[in-house]
């Protein structure tokens, strides 16, 4: 591993036990992502910026229900569905189940070193 992902691996595993929610899978996801996106879902992540997560994830939803305009998409719904489940318990239990189901049908996705082809 390059010093600048081992430095992101750090930060990332650093803040797992700060997420709200605590679940080590959603930093697995947060490590694969570019470094820029990486380091703003990191920051959005943290309990302290909770009062910049709300808002943000309440606009990528919106922007993901306008998917028909352009720039917007529907790819912003998920990721906004995400970053509300950090504070809402009714979302968060519906994230789990989405990645219990990533653990099952898409290894690859959580953890690099799973074989695509072990799949069943």
């Amino acid at each position: 591993m390059s010093t600048v992902s081992n430095e992101r691996a750090e930060q990332i595993e650093g803040t797992t036990g700060q997420i709200a929610g605590g679940d080590p899978r959603l930093a697995k996801l947060v490590d694969r992502l570019p470094p820029r996106m990486s380091n703003t879902l990191t920051y959005l992540l943290k309990p302290s910026s909770r009062w910049v997560r709300i808002p943000s994830g309440a606009l990528l939803v919106v922007g993901g229900v306008l998917a028909f305009l352009p720039v917007l998409g529907v790819w912003m719904l998920p990721l906004g569905l995400a970053l509300l489940a950090e504070d809402v318990p009714a979302l968060r239990s519906s994230r789990s189940k989405v990645f219990d189901w990533i653990e099952r049908r898409k290894p690859h996705w959580i953890d690099p070193s799973a074989s695509k082809n072990d799949q069943t």
